[in-house]
């Protein structure tokens, strides 16, 4: 049923029982200039009608169809291949994807066991869980189980880190036993000398991402072993689709290698539902938030898949429980999985590489336009900051009128700064045209 119609006297009971006057009350939050007041559809009308005029209504949204978008920090455009949509949509995965009874959830749990060997794969890791909420809370989670019984210690978190995620973590460790120290970059990557000036007194862990917020790719090894010096965990939060070209953050030292799954097969779904995924050394599995899916031999020799490790408060002691995390994860976890599993090691590669490829060339014509450059002059996988030399609004304005979104705008770094991403669903068509906007700056 598309919905369900309520009478007069049934809208007056609800909300008096609510305690309001009207129902325009529910949507007192929305600012009133942004506000619709009706849709001019009048009265009488029959569905056929009205499904037609809210069609066109909705058409006035712009998308990343009809709005060439070049924005990313944490979600981004990429070509998702039929197939994941096909076999995701199958029945008996999105009826029967709570993985509690393994008798009967053997397909569900074995796409899990599957997903979590892939990232292992893809992090250089140990151990995966089967997913968690987003990369922002993924992050989260790594600090609070870095964090030892004992108070006074401190997370180091790299001003590199997507400003996001570090709210979220800032949010999870405010009533935790230590405190969070932000450490500066130094030319868009983490600066060492920067963790050995902020961060005094005991460390649990330091956080950094690579490729970071600015599209840098950092030097993963040369901080990981700086920071595990220094008796404290290395966590890394990295994109996906990098690490077919990069190598692997859990095989350059990091201790726990987290971020946002969105890139694998996962829409941008004006921004959810997403997935967090965690990789962790073999010694810190019993403090993985979530659950993890194992697999065994039953009685008879024949191969299942079961619910090796469960952390959460309705399965082990509330006192020891390291997550809330629900069952339906496992659906964006299928999602993530189909995609690694049809793209293989040499499609994430490819993929990889395009996106290398583009963010290059769009990077390079906008560089010799003469009216922009490189802010921070690093390697980079497939976002980067232009500073223009035209004031900013005046960027957005000329952007706007061609119906692009040129990224985002960074005043904390620069005046006139902007964070552009390019990906494979980018044709060089499209970035030339961007680059025609900027000569006419």
């Amino acid at each position: 049923m598309d919905y369900i119609p309520h009478g007069a006297e049934d809208i007056r009971r609800m909300l008096e029982f609510i305690g309001i006057s009207s129902p325009d009350k529910l949507y007192s939050d929305i600012p009133e200039k942004i506000r619709i007041r009706g849709y001019g559809i009048g009265k009488g009308v029959s569905e056929p009608e009205i499904k037609n005029i809210l069609e066109e209504f909705s058409g006035s949204n712009a998308s990343v169809k009809t709005l060439k978008s070049y924005i990313g920090a944490g979600a981004y455009e990429h070509f998702i291949p039929a197939v994941v949509d096909d076999i995701c949509s199958k029945p008996e995965f999105y009826t029967a994807y709570t993985p509690y009874q393994a008798e009967a959830s053997q397909g569900i749990l074995q796409s899990i066991y599957e997903y979590q060997s892939m990232i292992c794969e893809l992090t250089g890791t140990d151990v995966s869980n089967a997913s968690l909420y987003d990369g922002a809370t993924a992050a989260a989670e790594a600090a609070l189980m870095s964090i030892g019984k004992n108070s006074g210690g401190i997370v180091g978190i790299s001003s590199a880190v997507n400003p996001v995620y570090r709210k979220v973590i800032e949010t999870y460790l405010k009533s935790s036993p230590c405190s969070v120290s932000l450490v500066g970059h130094k030319e868009g990557i983490t600066d060492i000398e920067n963790i050995e000036k902020q961060v005094s007194g005991r460390m649990f862990s330091f956080i950094f991402q690579s490729p970071n917020f600015f599209g840098c790719i950092e030097d993963v090894k040369t901080v990981s072993d700086y920071v595990r010096g220094r008796g404290a965990l290395s966590i890394t939060v990295a994109n996906p689709l990098s690490l077919g070209v990069l190598e692997a953050p859990g095989r350059n030292g990091a201790d726990i290698v987290a971020g946002e799954g969105q890139p694998l097969g996962i829409p941008l779904c004006f921004g959810g539902p997403y997935l967090g995924f965690m990789g962790v050394k073999k010694e810190l599995m019993r403090k993985l938030p979530g659950r993890i899916i194992g697999r065994t031999t039953d009685k008879d020799g024949k191969e299942g898949f079961v619910m090796t490790l469960q952390a959460r408060e309705q399965h082990i002691r509330r006192e020891k429980a390291t997550s809330n995390i629900c069952s339906n994860q496992a659906l964006m976890a299928l999602r993530a999985a189909v995609y690694m599993a049809y793209m293989g090691k040499e499609g994430m590669k490819e993929v990889g590489t395009l996106n290398i490829c583009n963010s290059h060339y769009l990077a390079d014509e906008i560089e010799k336009t003469g009216k922009a450059a490189l802010k921070f002059k690093r390697p980079f996988f497939n976002e980067f900051v232009i500073e223009f030399r035209n004031n900013v609004e005046e960027v957005f304005r000329a952007f706007e009128k061609e119906g692009i979104l040129p990224g985002i705008r960074l005043a904390e770094e620069g005046q006139n700064s902007i964070l552009c991403c390019v990906t494979e669903a980018k044709s060089k068509s499209d970035m030339d045209k961007y680059v025609e906007v900027v000569k006419k700056l």
